[in-house]
This record gives C-alpha cells, structure tokens and sequence, in this order.
C-alpha cells in the first residue's frame, strides 16, 4: 500500500476535481501554461537511458496544477514545469532502483489504490478517471504516479525500516523532552519553504514565496495543497505539517512574528539562513500544560521551630534528588511520604506553580501548609491531556521519521550518481 502522504494528495486531488468543476478548472489551468511559454514537441530529458517526453511533462504540470490549486502565470509557470520535470526524473529513478532490486507493483495494487481514493472522495473508480480525463489528464498519468509511490514505499521500507529501530532510552529522551517543552510556549504551524538553491537564487526565491503567498492569502490555493506541491521541507510530504514549534528552538525572527499572531493567520514570507518560509498558525500553547508528576516529601512538624528547618535543609543537601532517597523514610525530625501520582491541575495552587517548572529529580524550597513545612521531590513527571502520543505511538512516529530521512538521503545518492540530460 502507499503512504499517507501520498493518500493525502491523492484525496485532496479528487477534492479538487469533484468540488472545483473540471471544465473551468481544465479551462484556467492548461490554457494559462499553454500561452506563457508552449513546450514542444519531442524528448525534454534523458535519465540513464530512459526518455521523458514533452507530453509526459504537459500531462504531470496539469496534475500539479489542479492538485495543487495554485493559478498559472507568466511569474510562476517555470516553476510549474521544474517541480513536474523533477517529479518526473524522481520517479524514473525511484521505479529503475526498484526494478534493480527486482521489485514489481502490480495493476491490482494500482487499480485498488485508484479505487481507495475515489472512494474517499464519494465517486467510482470510472467516475474518477472520467473526471480526470475531463480536465486532459490521462488516466495513465495517475497510474505511474501511484505506481512509482507504491515502489519506492516498498523499496525504502524494505531497506531501512529494520535499520531505524527506536530504543527503549531514544524513545524514554523523547517523551521527557516532550513533557519539558510541555512547560515552554508552542505554536502548531505548517509551513512552506523556499529553497534558494532549488528556486535558482535568493531573489528567486523571495519573489517564488511571494507569489505563493498572494494565491493563499487571495483564496485561489489552499495553503496544504501548496505546500506539498512546491515546499522544499521534508513536511512538504504531509502537506506542510510541521507540527509544535517550541519557543527557543526557533530562529528568533520566526518566533518574534508567531508570538503575534493568532491561531488561523498565516505569516509573510520570513527570510532565513535556510531559505523562505511561509507559516500558518493553527493552534497557541501558552507553556503551562497540566502534567502528571509522581512526588515523594520529606516534611517537619509545624511546631518543629528553627531545629526543625535546620534538620530539613541538612536532610536536603543530603538527598538532593528523589533517586538519591530511594527507601528512606526519615530520620530524627524528619519524615518521608510517597505521595504517588497526581497531576498538577489536583494540587493546591501554589504546589502546582512550584513544581510545574520542575525537571526529574528536582525539589521545591521549603513551602508551609496547614499540616506541616515540606520539601516535595520530583521522581517522576510526564504531560498530561488526551492529545499527549503514547510511548508506542512516539516509538512509530520516530521509526518513521528515520526511515523518511534515510529515503531522502537515498534518492538523493542515486540522483548524484544518475545521469540527467535535460533539453
């Protein structure tokens, strides 16, 4: 089966088709492309030794034009025609790789993803490609899309799946710094990125993001569809999903503009060391999430005076940490408590802003209530809401993200080392 990604365009593709009306968009797409600058007839690149033809080009520009819901101009069609060029030597390179390794994909597993995603749009598997054919796209067209997506799914995953095991401590690492970042503000962004070496030049890819920008802003795109079409970002794949941002690992010119904007605004193209961005802001974290602690207490009577507070200062420096307590139960003036789990949306307030800053291992200052003066440990602590992944779930999201990484170095690999003749 194919990947998410590629179900995520495919749906949006067939969204496009069904609720935009072919005939216009056939009418606004091909005939714009068509009166900027015409291709002709005949062989517009060599890879290895297989030919890509001026049609195969104009079939795959009109593919991503409707898919990617973004206008054609005289600014903006070379960029059209480079992403369908590279999409197109991407997959001739993906399918050979896959033939060397003798993989193969069949017309059924074709026919059953074309038939999966006009399904998720309410149509038929023939009503689909009598829509497509409507807008001039042949259905063979989709056919070798899926066709090298199916491929090179399987190819990557084959290879490089059993090489991207997650350890028990990577996956222990991910969800304290989850909990830690938890505390800190966030923004729920996806994004667009413009590639200067990509686009050509800085210049190019100012006035490209620029271009981009006006269609989203003015309505004529949707911002994902875009973004999967023509960022450069490795979240291009889930259509510019680049989920939390957290204040601090963010370049500062980027946080300065989130900071503020409000949930459904979308950035102007930020300039950085990396290229162009674009952001959307979907959701704001202000960094005072809830989160479940497991706390232990070392604790002196009220009526203790000076004696006692010296003999909890002396017992604190001697068990700095909850590990460092391990059984002890007290000695003298002191007493220890394990206090189990809670979150911290339970405890009395001033509790709560005392150990919600608070990492493993660390302990309040003497704090005072109606029972006694305590030291609170925290042994162990982990976020808290129904959105929070479970240790399985980050165990696959990383799984996943080092098997795309790993993809991505590999095409790359075999595209250094192929020979590419464009004309």
């Amino acid at each position: 089966m194919t990947s998410v990604a590629f179900r995520r365009s495919a749906l949006l593709l067939c969204t496009c088709l069904t609720l935009s009306g072919l005939p216009a968009v056939a009418q606004t797409t091909a005939q714009p492309a068509a009166q900027a600058r015409p291709l002709g007839e005949g062989v517009v690149a060599l890879v290895n030794d297989k030919l890509i033809s001026s049609y195969d080009l104009k079939q795959r520009m009109l593919l991503l034009i409707i898919t990617s819901g973004v206008q054609v101009t005289q600014q903006n069609y070379a960029a059209f025609q480079q992403q369908a060029l590279r999409a197109l030597i991407d997959e001739h390179l993906q399918l050979a790789e896959a033939d060397h390794f003798k993989l193969t994909v069949s017309d059924e597993e074709i026919d059953e993803e074309v038939a999966n995603m006009a399904q998720q749009s309410g149509l038929s598997k023939d009503q689909l490609l009598a829509e497509l054919k409507r807008a001039g796209i042949e259905a063979q067209t989709l056919r070798d899309q899926i066709k090298a997506e199916i491929a090179w799914g399987q190819l990557v995953n084959g290879r490089f799946r059993p090489k991207a095991r997650v350890g028990k401590d990577q996956v222990d690492a991910f969800m304290t710094k989850l909990t830690e970042d938890s505390q800190k503000p966030q923004y729920l962004v996806a994004e667009i990125l413009i590639d200067p070496e990509v686009a050509g030049g800085q210049k190019e890819a100012e006035a490209g993001a620029q271009q981009l920008f006006d269609q989203i802003a003015q309505g004529v795109a949707p911002f994902q569809s875009v973004a999967r079409q023509f960022s450069n970002a490795p979240s291009a794949a889930n259509g510019g999903d680049a989920g939390w941002l957290v204040s601090g690992t963010i370049d500062p010119k980027v946080e300065t503009v989130l900071k503020g904007m409000n949930p459904g605004q979308m950035t102007r193209p930020i300039v950085t060391d990396e290229g162009v961005y674009i952001y959307y802001l979907r959701e704001k974290k202000e960094g005072k999430a809830d989160a479940k602690v497991r706390l232990k207490q070392a604790a002196v009577p009220l009526t203790g005076g000076d004696s006692a507070m010296r003999a909890l200062a002396s017992f604190r420096a001697k068990y700095p940490t909850c590990d460092a307590l391990n059984n002890e139960t007290g000695n003298g003036q002191v007493s220890v408590a394990d206090l189990g789990f809670t979150t911290l949306s339970d405890l009395k307030p001033e509790y709560a802003s005392a150990l919600q800053p608070l990492k493993v291992g660390q302990s309040t200052e003497p704090m005072k209530n109606a029972m006694n003066i305590n030291v609170v440990y925290v042994c162990d602590k982990t976020a808290a809401g129904d959105d929070v992944p479970s240790r399985e779930q980050v165990e696959q999201r990383l799984t996943q993200q080092k098997v795309a990484m790993l993809g991505r170095r590999y095409l790359r690999d075999i595209r250094d080392g192929a020979t590419i003749e464009s004309r």
